[in-house]
């Protein structure tokens, strides 16, 4: 089994690279549905939760408020690092399970836009890196997401910086060209991969 860690920035093409390399049979871990998965009504962790942040976070039909939590933890780091507290442990252990049941001879990618974050870069037989500009990732939350610059470089600084992503990849795409290079790029990487495998 090979272990990969993929993660990027908010906005850096990170999902579509993951999307390609499932196309070419890699079993893909997504961490963001992790988290959300962790988070479901019933679980300690969104009562871990509630108890942190209080009623407010909690939607009237028992689910978690994003948005209402959002609000909170982008713009306040002891916030947020309190809520990671609670989920991290959670998703990892999630996703050493989903890993463990894999074939031995898989390529297992860990996609986790916070894998500096959580400390867990270290854990990859391999790192790739999807890399874009900060300005380029402003520009497409304006245009994707419909969000206002001052929120998206308040989402952008909850994240580890492109360096300390850089000084971790074993391979690191530049995605600030068009979509359509992105094939071609991940063709060549699957090739590679499967070598090291």
């Amino acid at each position: 089994m090979l272990t990969v860690g993929l993660t990027g920035g908010i906005a850096s093409g990170k999902s579509t690279v993951s999307a390609l390399l499932a196309q070419h049979g890699a079993l893909v871990i997504d961490y963001d549905l992790l988290a959300r998965e962790v988070v479901e009504p019933g679980t300690p962790a969104l009562g871990a939760i509630e108890e942190r942040f209080g009623s407010a976070v909690i939607a009237d039909d028992g689910t978690l408020d994003r948005p209402a939590l959002g609000s909170i933890v982008f713009s306040d780091r002891a916030a947020l690092g309190d809520l990671e507290a609670i989920t991290h442990g959670a998703i990892r252990e999630r996703a050493l399970a989903l890993a463990s049941a894999a074939a031995s001879d898989a390529i297992v990618v860990h996609d986790n836009p916070l894998l500096i974050e959580m400390g867990a870069a270290a854990d990859m037989d391999v790192v790739i890196v999807v890399d874009v500009p900060v300005d380029v990732q402003v520009q497409r939350m304006a245009s994707d997401r419909n969000m206002t610059e001052a929120d998206a470089r308040a989402r952008i600084a909850t994240q580890a910086t492109r360096e300390q992503r850089a000084g971790v990849a074993d391979h690191l795409i530049d995605n600030t060209g068009p979509k359509d290079q992105l094939p071609t790029v991940v063709d060549d990487l699957w090739r590679t991969l499967l070598s090291a495998g």
